[in-house]
């Protein structure tokens, strides 16, 4: 049986990391029964790991999903045939298979973004080092950007290129999405929540600060002026909508000068960016994803302070250090996600609410390091 006091109501996550690994207390909390396929023993959601096995195998999946009431995710690699061979034993994805196609593949979204007349960097198909040369003559030669349209994250699959032989080696895979080079002046994440019978509940735009192409801080609210923020809310509305996404969308934005907005990346699945929204909201990413999945009312996205911020801890986590850090500031909230030491690993965060921003970020800033006893930023 899987974590939760047996209500009845059965969610599968595929995928055990520290996304299904945070699931977990509202699903305790909402007696529902939490059942995860995990790739590997002693993963992040191991406390709800029903099975272990590999979710790009249909039997696998199909038994895992048997007897649930909806399967949803942890990541969105799973693929479509996989899906489809679920999804015809009967049970419902949530997201489903036809949403999840434009987080799973770069080129599909960025074509039912322009479809949807909704506003995106300059973009091409290169499928051949001549397409890049011209993608590039746009530009004046300038730096663009490559991606691989399917399996990048966290930086990964993202290149910054001057020139074709940059990209050779993933033209020799296939098709090779190319974008302008965005010159914003900060990044911000709207999110979204979405139920089958088409409820939406969507929380306050965010700012999100990157390293390496990987989240390390996150300020709510953001900044952003009212028109823009209520724009951002139509756009993920938007997307949720004609895409027919359900539970959680995080829709990731160059935020312009002139208050514009550009969409980077979509997440169909709780995300890095709503973190901080488990102290700061009334109702946490992970709770509302669990409620739109099962079809149940939405809860209030309303906050509990005017201000939270979230820093992301990387490498490892010390307990000694959390100790420190928790006699200095017992009002800082660690979340360890159970994780292993690497280098570079993002292994958990911190979260702070009050009434300001800056002195929040510096004290999260400083919790952070004593956690990790790497230097404060």
């Amino acid at each position: 049986m899987g974590l939760g006091i047996g209500t009845g109501l059965r969610v599968g996550v595929v995928g055990g990391g520290q996304l299904a690994r945070m699931m977990i207390p509202p699903a305790v909390n909402l007696g529902i029964e939490l059942h995860v396929l995990s790739e590997a023993e002693g993963s992040s959601a191991r406390l709800a790991a029903t099975q272990i096995g590999d979710f790009r195998d249909i039997n696998t999946v199909v038994k895992f999903a048997e007897g649930l009431d909806v399967l949803t995710f942890d990541h969105e690699h799973v693929p479509r045939a996989v899906l489809d061979a679920v999804a015809g034993a009967g049970v419902p994805i949530r997201p489903s298979a036809d949403a999840l196609a434009s987080a799973q593949n770069k080129l599909v979204m960025r074509d039912k973004l322009v479809a949807l007349g909704l506003p995106v960097p300059r973009w091409a198909v290169a499928t051949t080092t001549a397409d890049v040369s011209e993608f590039l003559a746009t530009f004046h030669n300038q730096p663009v950007i490559a991606k691989t349209p399917s399996g990048g994250y966290d930086g990964k699959g993202v290149r910054e290129i001057l020139g074709p032989s940059e990209v050779t080696d993933w033209l020799g895979d296939g098709p090779v999405l190319l974008e302008e080079k965005v010159m914003f002046v900060a990044e911000v994440s709207q999110l979204v929540a979405r139920s089958p019978s088409g409820e939406m509940q969507t929380w306050p735009l965010v700012e999100t600060r990157q390293s390496g192409g990987v989240c390390v801080e996150v300020i709510a609210p953001s900044s952003a002026s009212e028109f823009t923020s209520n724009h951002a809310r139509h756009i993920a509305s938007t997307i949720a909508e004609e895409l027919g996404v359900t539970g959680v969308l995080a829709v990731e934005m160059f935020l312009m000068e002139s208050g514009d907005l550009l969409i980077n990346e979509l997440a169909m699945r709780p995300h890095n960016s709503g973190h901080i929204f488990t102290e700061l909201s009334l109702t946490s990413q992970f709770e509302q994803h669990l409620r739109a999945v099962l079809d149940l009312p939405l809860g209030s996205t309303d906050l509990i302070a005017p201000a939270g911020v979230m820093v992301n801890i990387f490498d490892g986590v010390d307990q000694v250090g959390v100790r420190s850090a928790l006699r200095a500031n017992p009002s800082l909230k660690i979340h360890d996600y159970g994780k292993s030491a690497r280098r570079g690993r993002k292994v958990g965060h911190v979260s702070l609410i009050g009434t300001e921003w800056e002195s929040l970020l510096h004290l999260a800033r400083i919790g952070a390091s004593e956690i990790t006893g790497n230097p404060v930023p």
